[in-house]
């Protein structure tokens, strides 16, 4: 993984000392709340219903030990025991006091961590693939094009006060795993006549108004790659609109202006930027791959496993999946227990994932789109060892992909945005379908919980949606089928009308029982809404 320079040291480091700086001229009464305000979000830092939040920056997902181990120790330092993991592979802390975020963000730094550009109208964290060269259908490893762009939109001028937020996310598989039409930028490194480079999709999102970004440009030398993103959001700047938040978006430039004369722009500008050496040297690319270069791998491992304990082999089925490497796997870490918040983990099972990813994965762990852990490369020989301690401390539950394997926002818990709660819908509905065997038999079902409009649970992407809105006051709950974040992506589409906080758990038990009952033989619950439509499920619903 990749490894700060002095640079990148000091270029944290005196980001610390200069918020350190504004925090106590605020707390001195120099500075008002609306000129703290864009400072603070410079750094992170937000004001929720109860109190500070901060985002905590993990780029492309990728962990050491000791960076997951310093953040079991903010957890307990800092918060109230625990933080929660989010969709963009970052991580929460929602009872942070502002007099201590300084400090915090000195620990943090002394880990090569930081919380610049997790908020704002600027370029925020780089997503990647969570299984970022451990997958065995990937034809590089994204993560080292996915940290050029880290290093070339952090702090840049000309797109640190953008129209609004924006999200890249840069896969290198056929299957995507990010989410990557769904984002403002989406690259997908791809290989054409024995030559890699990306293809862009552009004006992606989710949010108020939903959309899947069009393809802008099929195949951009990676020598371009750079300079290619420059020209697309040199377009956006100078297009995107700042009267309207509603409105900023660059999926609304690009839909309002039409993706072809969005393309001709690019293509412009892109033109204009040639030869003013904005890429990074072909050096510079392979310095950063070296930071990614496969772990010592063991050569002659046996690839059998023996799944003689039944709780294990169905473990195993659920929450292992294949590696490039033979004799090893790649191991998900649930943090979706029954009853539990999705994406929450508390300080000693931080430390506990520290423990194993230094024992069992070449000292790496991942942050997933789904709010879960990976570790990337585990010797098949230590699973059985390996899920034992996950048992024990709660993180075994074998539902990856399954109707329990959540994605929920904090909700009306702690988000000053939204419109109704997230978690107890959450909680209610991994109770009622915690049979794991009646999981199995739904089989692969995304279900994503938004608290409001924002859509920050990706409600559009689930298979089954839920959105909380506020109807005269009252929480309720809209219902949408048939989302996918997927290749075969799609949006969902809102059922009917609204339903209670019970109401909704049940809502979702009828549409799973019409998917049951009019399934075909290796259906998923997505092929069968695609084939007959919503109508069977409405009637399901609203008689």
């Amino acid at each position: 993984m990749y490894k700060y320079d002095n640079y990148d040291q000091e270029m944290v480091d005196t980001r610390v000392a200069e918020f350190r700086d504004q925090v106590e001229r605020r707390i001195a009464g120099k500075l008002t709340e609306d000129q703290f305000k864009p400072l603070r979000l410079m750094n992170g830092l937000y004001l929720q219903l109860h109190a500070y939040m901060l985002r905590v920056a993990i780029p492309y997902g990728t962990l050491s030990g000791d960076q997951m181990r310093m953040l079991a120790t903010i957890a307990r330092k800092y918060d109230r025991d625990y933080g929660h993991f989010t969709t963009r592979q970052n991580i929460q802390y929602n009872w942070i006091k502002l007099e201590e975020a300084p400090d915090l963000l000195a620990d943090l730094a002394t880990v090569e961590m930081h919380a610049i550009q997790t908020s704002g109208n600027c370029i925020r964290n780089i997503s990647s693939d969570q299984y970022a060269g451990a997958a065995a259908d990937e034809i590089v490893d994204p993560r080292p094009y996915a940290e050029l762009l880290r290093q070339w939109s952090s702090f840049h001028p000309e797109f640190s006060f953008l129209p609004r937020k924006f999200k890249i996310a840069v896969i290198a598989a056929d299957e995507d795993r990010a989410a990557m039409r769904l984002h403002d930028i989406g690259i997908q490194i791809v290989e054409q006549n024995g030559e890699i480079g990306a293809r862009f999709y552009v004006g992606g999102g989710m949010g108020r108004t939903p959309m899947i970004a069009p393809l802008i440009r099929d195949f951009v030398s990676v020598d371009e790659l750079v300079s290619y993103s420059e020209a697309i959001l040199r377009v956006y700047n100078r297009h995107g609109r700042r009267d309207n938040k509603y409105k900023a978006r660059i999926k609304i430039l690009v839909h309002e202006m039409g993706a072809e004369e969005f393309i001709r722009q690019v293509e412009e500008e892109f033109a204009h930027l040639k030869g003013e050496n904005i890429d990074a040297p072909a050096a510079e690319l392979e310095r950063i791959k070296g930071y990614f270069a496969d772990p010592a791998f063991e050569d002659g491992l046996a690839d059998e496993i023996d799944r003689s304990d039944p709780d294990f082999a169905v473990w195993l089925d659920q929450n292992v999946h294949a590696h490039k490497q033979p004799g090893y796997a790649i191991a998900v870490i649930s943090l979706k227990p029954v009853g539990g918040i999705p994406g929450d983990a508390s300080s000693a099972q931080m430390d506990l994932m520290a423990d194993l990813a230094e024992r069992y994965s070449f000292d790496e762990c991942r942050v997933t789109h789904s709010q879960n852990i990976v570790l990337p490369h585990v010797r098949k020989q230590d699973l059985y060892t390996l899920w034992q301690q996950l048992d024990e401390a709660g993180l075994a539950t074998p539902n990856l992909d399954l109707v329990s394997d959540i994605i929920a926002c904090p909700g009306l818990d702690y988000c000053s945005l939204a419109n109704a709660r997230s978690i107890p819908v959450a909680q209610k509905i991994a109770e009622r379908f915690k049979d794991i065997g009646r999981q199995k038999e739904l089989g692969e079902l995304k279900l994503k919980i938004s608290g409001c409009i924002n859509a920050c649970g990706h409600h559009h992407a689930g298979h089954i949606g839920i959105l909380g809105v506020d109807r005269k006051g009252t929480e309720n709950y809209q219902l949408l089928l048939g989302g996918s974040g997927e290749e075969d992506v799609s949006l969902a589409k809102i059922t009917g009308p609204g339903f209670d906080e019970d109401g909704i758990v049940d809502a979702v038990e009828k549409v799973t029982d019409v998917y049951l009952a009019q399934r075909d033989e290796g259906e998923r619950f997505l092929d069968t809404y695609r084939r007959l439509g919503i109508d069977p499920f409405k009637e399901a619903l609203y008689g």
